[in-house]
């Protein structure tokens, strides 16, 4: 079966044991990152994601070819109870697995915090055709981010890099239970693994986990228990205090992209921007 749409990089062709992605003519940065994450994850955690088996990097259409993962996608189901505590557990060792050395030698990821910042700076000077609440959420927001110490905050302090996946769609989670020691008997908890690679790079576990929480598809069409999820992923205290500013930021940009959807073509269901507003302004307090 073949997967596209408009809104995509890339096509997947899936194979009985593969997968081929084939990038789009210019797509070259996504497919360099997602060879060299497979490749990395292979030799670090090769539990967690898809083992790397062929690519052919010609400019017209790159393709990476992997294997095929068992499981079922998180996006559109209740991601609670031991599905949040079999998520963590893969955010653990994903974070810890890649060591310092190697992470140092990554490309900072995609849509990075600075590259983020500019773009609401550039997005707040153009005029949006939303409704009311949608606006005042946005110039909160906005506010928030340059008088209300968000810019000063988000800059704060080193934290540790980590290797991040970079995009925190729930579709790119895998759940199964094939090669747990009882066979998926009752009581284990499913082991849960990652595709999609593109946008990865050297990040840090505050700024991953909101991508996470804050992607349109924890709570759009699935249930995410994003407190059980911050309480079991290991933190330091300043991961820990950077936390809720990348969920704000992330937030923000969310309204931003909702605001823009073309109505003749929607990507989220009517009245979404309404409810990333709402999310908004409880995050910002």
């Amino acid at each position: 079966m073949t997967t596209n749409g408009p809104w995509s990089t890339h096509a997947l062709d899936f194979r009985p044991d593969t997968v081929v992605k084939t990038f789009r003519a210019g797509a070259h940065d996504n497919h360099r990152r997602e060879w060299a994450a497979l490749t990395l994850l292979h030799r670090f955690a090769p539990d967690l994601a898809p083992r790397p088996l062929s690519r052919d990097s010609r400019p017209s259409c790159p393709v990476v070819v992997m294997s095929r993962l068992p499981g079922v996608a998180l996006r559109g189901t209740s991601v609670r109870g031991e599905r949040v505590d079999a998520l963590a557990a893969t955010l653990n060792t994903l974070y810890a697995a890649v060591p310092d050395e190697a992470v140092r030698e990554l490309p900072v990821r995609s849509g990075r915090q600075d590259m983020m910042i500019a773009r609401i700076d550039e997005w707040a000077g153009w005029r949006l055709d939303t409704t009311p609440p949608v606006a005042r959420a946005l110039a909160a927001g906005v506010d928030w981010l340059n008088r209300g110490g968000g810019r000063r905050a988000l800059g704060r302090g080193p934290v540790p890099a980590v290797f991040g996946p970079g995009d925190g769609n729930l579709a790119n989670y895998l759940e199964d239970y094939e090669g747990c020691p009882d066979g998926g008997a009752r009581g284990t908890r499913a082991r849960i693994r990652i595709v999609d690679f593109e946008e990865s790079g050297r990040s840090d576990r505050a700024f991953e986990l909101a991508e996470i929480t804050e992607h349109v598809s924890s709570w759009v069409d699935t249930s995410l228990d994003v407190c059980r999820l911050l309480d079991r992923v290991d933190l330091a205290p300043a991961e820990a205090a950077r936390v809720p500013d990348c969920r704000r930021l992330l937030a923000l940009v969310w309204l931003f992209l909702l605001s823009m959807e073309d109505p003749d073509n929607p990507r989220n269901p009517p009245g979404t921007a309404e409810r990333q507003a709402a999310r908004l302004g409880e995050l910002l307090g």
